[in-house]
């Protein structure tokens, strides 16, 4: 390793030191490097195994890694879904002492998938239809703190599964630019051109390959991204006029910004000179409404559709507690232990890798649901979860690039209906949005 090697980071990464930075990405050795689902890029990537992590070196200009790197530290401490910043490394040579490009380190984020590596052979309508809707929130949270993209598409995207859904994060963010206010009308509608372009081309891409179904129409698709975005922006941003006699009109407002999952710092309203009628400006915080109040109840961390999951089964369980003045912490407690635990013991330690955990527990309450449907009886938590697991989850590819070493038995759960009387109430179908027709189980896989 070159002497004259320097490296910028916010902690410490010893194992950094070890690679054979003196060497292009591309003559990494099979030995160094590790394989993974990538999207398209204009530079080298690499993905490196570290420890328990594994790390993402993109090689680029010293000047283009900097502020690239700064960049995601910023949009980090906004808390917008973004990979993590670790590295800078400058003043590369070889072994004839020629320059080599600087790179940018970034952690890889686990569990997450190129939108390219979401679909086997064919990009399905449904699927399509959910990375649109991830990426137009994503945009909606990057406009709304200032952040112009400059570089939207699929390809710059990393998404995880999140309850039947995807969570969208920025993974390349060389061209944006963080303005200390809000964006303009003008900004947005540039960043969202850029956006249907380089979407409906990415699209047309896969369609000329046969890799896209071919109902899809890639325009289509990129327009949704638009209709979907702008609903989202004035139903965050638009000021609404409230008759008082309608006051009632103020917390369905509230309720409805909750259901997107966008909590409200604080209502601007104001009476207008008429005096009958009250203009409410909501001041939204940011997303994650229920992972939030999840994490709050459970210190379970998850995305927001997840959360959402969750704490619904979580409400159904608390409805069962027949115990006087149980407040709403211990109920939660209760059903982390009896019901959300067992059921993520009960994957076996190869299959630990498929899914987040999160996902496993919204996808069982989901597959007991159907086997509930199909069987037309009642069926048990663990027999649902034996299914799942043999019928399901074993033919899942590994989404995970870690596979930690095995922290649970493979001891199927107790029946949670037990002898404490803690029971666990009739299954329900799992939540769809109105416009989103049913699916069978099969299409989780």
């Amino acid at each position: 390793m070159p002497s004259a090697l320097s490296i910028t980071a916010a902690s410490v990464e010893p194992e950094i030191l070890s690679l054979p930075w003196h060497l292009p990405l591309v003559d990494w050795p099979d030995d160094v490097t590790t394989s993974l689902p990538k999207g398209i890029s204009r530079h080298v990537v690499r993905f490196v195994q570290m420890g328990e992590h594994v790390i993402a070196i993109k090689e680029t200009t010293p000047e283009m890694a900097a502020a690239e790197y700064e960049m995601l530290r910023d949009l980090r401490r906004l808390k917008v879904p973004c990979v993590k910043p670790i590295a800078v490394i400058t003043n590369r040579r070889d072994a004839d002492d020629n320059e080599l490009p600087a790179a940018l380190v970034t952690r890889h984020l686990k569990y997450s998938i190129p939108f390219r590596g979401l679909y086997s052979t064919t990009l399905r309508p449904e699927t399509a239809k959910r990375l649109a809707d991830a990426l137009a929130l994503l945009l909606v949270r990057l406009h709304s703190i200032g952040f112009f993209w400059g570089d939207v598409s699929l390809s710059n995207t990393l998404f995880r599964r999140d309850a039947g859904s995807f969570a969208a994060y920025l993974v390349d963010a060389e061209t944006g630019r963080l303005y200390p206010q809000s964006l303009t009308d003008g900004q947005r509608a540039h960043d969202l051109e850029i956006a249907r372009v380089n979407i409906a081309g990415e699209l047309m891409d896969l369609h000329a390959g046969g890799r896209i179904d071919p109902t899809i129409d890639p325009v289509d698709v990129a327009d949704r991204i638009l209709r979907v975005y702008d609903g989202l922006w004035h139903e965050l941003n638009d000021p609404e006029l409230v008759d008082e006699k309608e006051l009632w009109r103020i917390n369905k407002r509230v309720e409805r910004l909750n259901s997107l999952g966008f909590d409200i710092g604080e209502l601007d309203i104001q009476t207008t000179d008429t005096g009958t009628t009250v203009r409410i400006q909501p001041k939204v915080v940011d997303a994650g409404h229920h992972a939030r109040r999840l994490l709050r109840l459970t210190g379970l961390d998850t995305q927001e559709n997840q959360a959402r999951r969750l704490l619904n089964d979580l409400d159904r369980y608390s409805a069962t507690v027949q115990i006087p003045d149980l407040d709403e912490e211990m109920k939660a407690h209760l059903w982390l232990t009896r019901v959300y635990e067992p059921v993520i013991r009960s994957v076996p330690a190869e299959y630990e890798s498929k899914l987040e955990p999160a996902e496993v527990f919204h996808q069982v309450l989901e597959h007991r649901w159907y086997m509930c449907e199909e069987q037309n009886r009642d069926v048990p938590l663990n027999e649902a979860v034996r299914d799942y697991v043999e019928n399901v989850l074993k033919y899942r590819r590994d989404e995970d690039v870690i596979v930690l070493p095995p922290t649970s038995s493979i001891t199927l759960p107790i029946d949670v209906v037990g002898e404490d009387g803690f029971g666990w109430g009739d299954p329900e179908p799992p939540p769809r949005a109105p416009d989103e027709p049913e699916r069978d189980w099969r299409d989780l896989v």
